[in-house]
């Protein structure tokens, strides 16, 4: 199965092609803004690189959130209109999830999502213990303690590095995105559904009175 892998969820912009398990071209670059203007062409150099076509793909995956309001929407709206214009299934990936992927072990993926929160979630080899949810740092904290009852934990993400004092046993992990190779094999192996972003919490932008 050829999979495109797109993230525009958080400071990175990012794009892979995978073929069942090989990887065929992977592009990311780290961006707090600018997303919507290049993830397009990041896409055709992606394939290009890949050798493939666009109508050689059998599936999109791109990540839903939790991230920023623009960024996601970015990654969403173009997933679904080459999923469109190809007539081709695309499949949603949660962030977080993404995050924690290729990590073994009690994993604890966090973003930093400022005005006080934290967006985390758990998983333990791959398994979710916990929805994603949108957390002080202290209630994530003791969420965190929590679920890990003393064993030993990995911290990944934005977020990472505020919780880093919690335990000398935990590894932190201070990334900045998603990785498109992540979200890539996530989206070839559930079945396809409507894109639909997740919001943890209500827009920062407020309309004027």
């Amino acid at each position: 199965m050829l999979v495109l892998g797109l993230d525009t969820c958080l400071a990175t912009c990012s794009v892979a092609v995978l073929d069942g398990a090989r990887v065929c071209a992977l592009a990311s670059e780290a961006m707090a803004r600018g997303h919507q203007e290049r993830l397009a062409p990041m896409a055709r150099e992606v394939m290009a690189q890949a050798g493939r076509e666009f109508a050689a793909l059998d599936r999109i995956g791109v990540t839903v959130g939790p991230g920023s309001f623009t960024g996601l929407r970015v990654g969403i709206a173009f997933a679904k209109g080459l999923a469109l214009a190809l007539d081709r299934p695309a499949a949603g990936v949660g962030t977080l999830e993404a995050m924690a992927a290729d990590l073994e072990g009690l994993v604890f993926p966090v973003i930093d999502a400022r005005r006080g929160q934290l967006y985390l979630q758990a998983f333990e080899d791959g398994r979710a213990l916990m929805a994603p949810d949108a957390l002080s740092a202290g209630d994530a904290a003791a969420r965190i303690a929590e679920l890990s009852q003393g064993r030993a934990f990995t911290l990944a993400g934005s977020g990472a590095p505020l919780l880093a004092g919690l335990s000398s046993a935990a590894r932190v992990l201070d990334a900045q995105g998603a990785d498109a190779r992540a979200v890539a094999r996530l989206a070839a192996a559930r079945a396809p559904a409507p894109l639909r972003p997740l919001y943890l919490r209500a827009p920062d932008a407020r309309l004027p009175a």
